[in-house]
């Protein structure tokens, strides 16, 4: 954000900040004589033979609901060419044709990172859209470019949002393609997952940085390793891609830490829950926390004098003077066999040439004890219930065993092309035979504790054990959605 190299005007006429609907009309007022150029809005201009930033305008930037959608009519969008990254699945996705860009939200709702840029506007400047809002905007872009893909590409979408987008994609029968940016945050569970994959949702991508717990909390990321792997989960087994932003080299770091790290990645691609992933060297910036208290880090600024142009990266000493470069070809090389199913039964300090690595501390069986531990939860009655699924007309029977016979109930669900036939007491299966037909086709007016409290009414007993039974688990897999 500093700029005095005048040779950048050779190329270009303005340099402006942030967001450019403000600074763009103005500029064109500007050329059109309708401004004094005194009055530009955050723009870099060369005048004398010296560089000037203007921010005379008195106009606010433009609100979420008033920015508009994207006009792509006159581009001749089926021209242009896709160069593929194989290696990565990601990266594959993101360049395997076009993509639609978006965002959800103006701004990151979390704001916290320690190494990200979080004093500047278009992170701090928190402003979220609506659903109905991005649903609109979608259905125009794809009108006008005959395309469905798009990328959200937000700092980190909100929880909420992404669910309320599902929902409103869902509620409209739109037919589309979407990944996002996200945050691992525990809201992302099972059944908001499988509601996301529903509405399109193929892919996410977010920070899992240094997989140490420790370093985690110095970032001020607001995860765990364990509440990753779980979330990372989730998503999995939902059928959407994830991607993981990999970091080494952060400050106070240490060698242990760098190859217990790759222990966590290790066990992760081999528990069959992560699929891609990048490594990224630390880069500390000019605006981020670190940056403004370089001795809480362990880190020296060398970098005294600004220079002459894109002042971002800050030159820096680790003062445990480590050389984390070392790493960089073994971190590099272990993904690209874990991307592709490999080499997981190879010890992790084994990637890397120096001698003096150490082994990794993390038990082999880490990553899985979490995997496998108890899911059930108590319930909360404020999810929505959602269903996605159709049903059959029911039918009833009686079964006889030992003497004793019992009335059931009997119907058949479908979901994606799948089927399933489902069998209960007549009592407690018809009343949810009712509940599933009040909200077939992702009708979301009822809550749980409308169920439980129904359930109760209808003098039935033990809610709890009705719904962690076996036809409810397998309901679960046929569109039935907590939300």
């Amino acid at each position: 954000r500093q700029l005095s190299d005048v040779r950048v005007f050779d190329y270009m006429h303005f340099v402006c900040l942030d967001d450019g609907e403000i600074p763009l009309l103005n500029i064109w007022e500007y050329i059109n004589e309708q401004r004094e150029i005194w009055m530009l809005n955050r723009t870099f201009v060369l005048q004398h033979n010296q560089v000037e930033y203007i921010n005379g305008s008195l106009q606010a930037d433009v609100k979420q609901d008033k920015t508009g959608t994207p006009d792509y009519s006159d581009l001749k969008l089926k021209d242009y060419i896709s160069v593929l990254e194989i290696s990565n699945p990601m990266h594959r996705l993101w360049t395997d044709g076009r993509w639609n860009k978006l965002t959800m939200a103006h701004g990151c709702y979390w704001g916290k990172c320690t190494f990200c840029d979080i004093s500047l506007p278009y992170i701090s400047d928190y402003e979220p859209n609506t659903a109905i809002r991005l649903c609109d905007r979608m259905a125009e872009i794809m009108q006008q470019t005959g395309e469905s893909g798009f990328h959200f590409v937000d700092e980190a979408a909100p929880p909420a949002l992404p669910r309320e987008l599902a929902l409103e994609i869902i509620r409209r029968g739109l037919i589309v393609s979407w990944s996002a940016n996200i945050r691992f945050e525990k809201t992302f569970s099972r059944d908001l997952c499988q509601l996301l994959h529903a509405s399109g949702c193929i892919a996410v991508s977010g920070g899992l940085e240094v997989a140490s717990d420790r370093l985690l909390h110095l970032i001020d990321k607001g995860v765990s390793v364990e509440q990753v792997a779980l979330v990372t989960k989730n998503f999995t087994e939902a059928g959407i891609l994830v991607h993981e932003y990999l970091m080494y080299a952060y400050p106070t770091q240490t060698v242990q830490e760098t190859i217990d790290s790759l222990e966590m990645v290790r066990q992760m691609f081999a528990a069959g829950i992560l699929k891609s992933g990048f490594w990224h060297h630390f880069a500390l910036t000019v605006h981020s926390p670190i940056a403004k208290e370089p001795k809480k880090y362990g880190i020296s600024i060398d970098q005294k004098e600004a220079g002459p142009f894109a002042n971002n990266d800050l030159l820096y000493r680790n003062l445990q003077k480590i050389d984390h470069e070392q790493f960089s070809e073994g971190l590099k090389k272990s993904l690209f066999n874990y991307m592709h199913g490999l080499m997981f039964e190879k010890e992790v300090h084994l990637w890397f040439e120096s001698n003096s690595v150490p082994k990794t501390r993390i038990d082999k069986n880490y990553i899985l004890n979490i995997l496998n531990q108890e899911t059930l939860t108590p319930i909360k009655p404020g999810p929505r219930m959602i269903w996605l699924g159709q049903l059959s007309p029911y039918s009833l029977r009686v079964q006889s065993k030992k003497g004793m016979s019992r009335e059931l109930i009997e119907f058949t669900i479908r979901y994606k092309g799948r089927k399933i036939e489902i069998s209960l007491l007549k009592d407690a299966g018809l009343w949810l035979y009712k509940k599933l037909y009040a909200i077939q086709g992702g009708k979301t007016n009822t809550l749980l504790s409308d169920w439980m409290k129904d359930y109760a009414d209808q003098g039935l007993e033990d809610f709890d054990l009705f719904w962690f039974n076996k036809p409810m688990s397998q309901l679960y897999r046929f569109g039935l959605m907590a939300i």
